[in-house]
């Protein structure tokens, strides 16, 4: 006896949206934002604070070219980032979150840096502990490469995972292409970490 073949189109039809019970993406706009931006604005402005101290970490270290070459590329591309997470969350009459950078500033120092952590929210992807702070400034020079580009690329990776949720729930049109390029820029950034992590 013959099978009756339905068309490809009509067995793939009833599986096309099943199983997906998230909520259609938010509509765009220029002037209005949701609080997932809130939310990508507070956090990503303490992520990535944290890897400005970790840029810090290497300005005393006998570290090759390539590596404080990209440090320094971290510190440029992050730098300008927290002034406009700041410049948001003020126009949103929203709380600008305390950060690690703020306790070392006010003359803590890097000696102290886990101890600068107290009160930051760690609970992020990609975020290193107090201890795995201390960890990496207490680290000897030969350690040092080695730990701090592990560490990075990790905060990297949590800084993509963050932007994506950006990109996915995100209102404020300036913040989801702003995380578009930090996906774009730290992906190249952990390509770069994990080559010479191997070299």
């Amino acid at each position: 006896m013959m099978k009756t073949l339905l068309p490809l189109a009509l067995i793939l039809a009833p599986a096309v949206g099943c199983g997906d019970d998230s909520a259609p993406a938010p509509q765009r706009s220029e002037t209005e934002h949701n609080a997932a931006d809130v939310t990508f604005a507070s956090e990503m402005l303490q992520h990535h604070a944290r890897a400005l101290s970790m840029v810090d970490l290497t300005l005393d270290r006998p570290i090759d070219p390539e590596v404080r070459e990209l440090a320094e590329q971290v510190r440029a591309a992050r730098a300008p980032e927290i002034q406009t997470f700041s410049e948001w969350l003020t126009d949103w009459d929203e709380p600008i979150p305390e950060t690690m950078r703020d306790h070392v500033n006010a003359g803590h120092g890097d000696e102290h840096v886990g101890e600068s952590m107290e009160g930051v929210d760690t609970d992020m992807p990609g975020m290193m502990s107090a201890d795995e702070m201390t960890a990496l400034s207490e680290a000897s020079d030969g350690e040092f490469r080695a730990m701090w580009l592990d560490m990075m690329i990790e905060h990297h990776e949590g800084a993509v995972e963050m932007a994506q949720a950006e990109i996915e729930d995100g209102r404020y049109q300036p913040a989801v292409n702003l995380a578009g390029d930090i996906v774009d820029t730290q992906s190249a950034e952990i390509e770069t970490m994990q080559a010479l992590s191997t070299s």
